[in-house]
């Protein structure tokens, strides 16, 4: 998401370096080019003038400093207004109320039900007990898609297969959570289109009865502009708290994420980037800014690092690094933490000054597996004395990992460098 936008803008703010000073032509021309690469990723072209007007006010009104350039400042002025453009402040869900009840409304396609299931596993994180209602009883298999996904998030779902009056399915799952100690209800709807008055009707309905703490609108960042009109009709209906967007791994431009907040003053608080339940984020205007200026998202990615982080398990490692025994059983479970973190690509991006450079970069998700196959080939004791490894204990294991020869010897390679490196630390540590 982004990459589009976030050349563009990099590319406009070049054009004041190696200016002297901020002078009205060449913030004009700079402000241009961001008002038009704002209106390429979608973003409504009244939302884009008044953000390049704004932008445009404060960079006249500002004194270059000689330690500081006209870009720089300009970056900095931009990051302002594009946080103020995506919200401001985080804003995260309202969970009060005994039970808390969540209501989940959306367009058809949007993503709500798997929302549901990634948000029931987000609020199991926070030590709470969440129950699923599936309150969509139109959509074929959607009852069994929600199970399917509270199994998997180990989060009970509540539904009535016989029933189809979802308003009285919600009122019935509320005493159910009260009776069975569910602090939380996450109900998820049926899909509807803004112009069906009757189902909008219906959701209005299931609001009033079930009284939720917070109502998300979820919506399919993927279909741009027409996303921002109908959260306006949604919110008009509804009045719903906040916006989540989802599908910010696919190719869109960013239009939806970058002009709802305007339209319908209301905050996005989730972002869905992948269809795997650990796939969810809180949105963070500024972190979100500073993705969009090429300038990384270092905060985030520290968080996910720690969202994996076992401390007695580090010090073991320590220890082991130390006396230079760290194995392959080791480096396995390495590689399998980072995978936890999520996407690659996306944790790439998060490194300053790395976004722009991966967009043309592919990086296969997939290379880990022939590692952890090779490795899960070997025996325990091949694991943790690789040097024992002949000819014949080779073949072993390329053909238990469906491997080439080539690539355990490069893994081996690798792997015994490293080991090297971690030597030499050690030495270098033991002569402080």
């Amino acid at each position: 998401m982004f990459d589009s936008l976030s050349l563009k803008i990099e590319k406009a703010i070049k054009n004041l370096k190696g200016q002297g000073r901020i002078s009205e032509i060449n913030v004009a021309e700079t402000t241009k080019e961001i008002r038009r690469a704002l209106v390429d990723a979608d973003v409504n072209f009244k939302i884009a003038k008044d953000f390049t007007d704004q932008v445009r006010v404060k960079a006249m009104g500002q004194n270059v400093l000689s330690s500081v350039s006209p870009g720089q400042l300009l970056t900095k002025i931009v990051n302002d207004e594009l946080i103020e453009l995506l919200g401001g402040d985080q804003k995260d869900i309202n969970i009060v109320g005994s039970p808390a009840v969540i209501l989940i409304a959306g367009l058809q396609g949007s993503g709500k039900t798997t929302f549901s299931g990634k948000l029931a596993k987000y609020i199991k994180s926070k030590g709470r007990n969440p129950l699923l209602v599936a309150c969509d009883v139109y959509r074929p298999a959607a009852i069994e898609q929600l199970m399917v996904l509270g199994e998997s998030v180990n989060a009970k779902v509540y539904s009535e297969p016989e029933n189809k009056n979802p308003v009285e399915i919600a009122r019935n799952a509320i005493k159910f959570a009260k009776e069975h100690n569910h602090n939380v209800v996450i109900v998820d709807t049926a899909g509807r289109l803004s112009i069906d008055e009757q189902m909008m009707e219906e959701i209005f309905r299931i609001k009033q009865a079930v009284q939720p703490s917070e109502t998300l609108f979820v919506v399919d960042s993927m279909t741009g502009q027409d996303a921002v009109n109908t959260a306006k009709n949604f919110n008009d209906k509804l009045d719903f708290d906040g916006v989540v967007l989802t599908k910010l791994d696919g190719d869109t431009r960013g239009g939806a994420a970058l002009s709802i907040k305007s339209v319908v003053n209301k905050p996005i608080k989730f972002v869905s980037n992948g269809e795997k339940l650990d796939a969810l984020e809180l949105f963070y205007p500024e972190r979100m800014a500073g993705r969009i200026l090429g300038m990384g998202d270092v905060v985030s990615l520290v968080e996910k690092a720690q969202s994996v982080y076992d401390e007695e398990e580090a010090k073991r490692l320590n220890k082991k690094i130390s006396k230079n025994n760290f194995d392959f059983d080791d480096f396995l479970g390495q590689l399998q933490q980072i995978k936890k973190m999520g996407n690659i690509k996306d944790l790439m991006a998060m490194v300053p000054g790395m976004g722009n450079k991966l967009k043309d970069t592919d990086i296969d998700e997939n290379s880990f597996k022939g590692i952890e196959s090779l490795i899960q080939s070997m025996t325990p004791s091949e694991r943790q004395n690789p040097e024992i490894l002949n000819a014949s204990r080779k073949t072993r294991i390329v053909k238990g990992s469906g491997k080439s020869i080539q690539d355990l010897n490069k893994l081996l390679t690798q792997f015994g460098e490293m080991k090297k490196m971690m030597k030499n630390m050690n030495n270098m540590k033991a002569r402080r």
